[in-house]
């Protein structure tokens, strides 16, 4: 074999192996997903991206419908740290019932199926998205699945499959926080140091405590993909220009978290990625 062949090869088996590490969850942020293969590195329609006001595309677009977002979520409220991030699946509502969103560019009703966070370090801000070239504490998103399909898994491979709420959380001096829902996630935090650990979040919480009720009617909204493998281009993100302000001593407790490998869960966001010519569309207030 000649040894421009036997390069290409072990090349070759090296994306091979990165893939399969990738799709065991055996990924990590350390270069914030530049060596992530796959979909992640030849999609054409990647997230996070910078949002902008002077280069987004303002319309009087509907606004986003909550349903069941009032209602309490039924327990128990489980957040577990899967090396990544931490995870809370979300349950029905008490009435039975999933919360969902529809209105603004969702094309369908979307059901809310889980939580998951990106943070900084105590040196560095860790939000995904920018918005008017700022980077936030915190970035939360909010995945909702397409009602009309049946899983997650299902959902990710279709173009209109999942639908993102994202709130930014900006850190604060204070020391009193008025955000008691998303004060119980926070506050168990310290439970789920270790890689594979859950805790219980106790008491009523429902999905807009977890939005912090900030004002909803200011968004931007674009076509994208999940910001971890398999980097799915299956997203329609709704990004939320208000922020939610918490103590800084609340946000800290995201870099005690700790990865796969023991190492500290810390910068654990995407690059930016290139817009490629999509449409990003700002909401104006009607």
């Amino acid at each position: 074999m000649c040894l421009l062949n036997r390069r290409g090869l072990i090349v070759f088996l090296q994306f091979l192996l990165l893939a399969a590490k990738q799709a065991s969850g055996q990924f990590n942020h350390d270069q914030h997903g530049m060596d992530w293969a796959g979909t992640c590195a030849t999609g054409r329609s990647q997230s996070p991206i910078r949002l902008a006001d002077n280069t987004a595309i303002r319309v009087p677009i509907p606004g986003i419908r909550f349903t069941n977002y009032n209602r309490v979520l039924q327990s128990p409220l489980i957040m577990t740290n899967n090396g990544h991030t931490a995870n809370i699946v979300l349950p029905p509502t008490n009435n039975g019932q999933r919360a969902s969103i529809e209105g603004g560019l969702l094309p369908g009703t979307f059901e809310a199926d889980s939580v998951h966070f990106h943070w900084g370090s105590a040196n560095s801000r860790g939000s995904e998205h920018l918005i008017n070239g700022q980077r936030y504490d915190v970035e939360m998103h909010i995945v909702h699945k397409n009602a009309r399909y049946a899983t997650l898994a299902e959902a990710s491979l279709r173009p209109d499959g999942l639908a993102a709420l994202t709130v930014m959380f900006q850190a604060v001096p204070s020391l009193i926080s008025t955000q008691f829902g998303l004060n119980r996630i926070l506050d168990r935090l310290p439970q789920v140091i270790r890689y594979q650990s859950s805790t219980m979040i106790a008491g009523q919480l429902t999905m807009n405590d977890l939005l912090g009720r900030i004002p909803t009617g200011r968004f931007y909204a674009y076509s994208g993909s999940m910001t971890m493998p398999e980097c799915a281009e299956s997203v329609s993100w709704i990004v939320f220009l208000d922020s939610v302000k918490l103590p800084r001593r609340q946000i800290a407790k995201f870099w005690d978290l700790l990865d796969q490998r023991r190492h500290p869960l810390i910068n654990n966001y995407r690059s930016l990625q290139a817009i490629n010519g999509r449409p990003i569309f700002q909401r104006t207030l009607i």
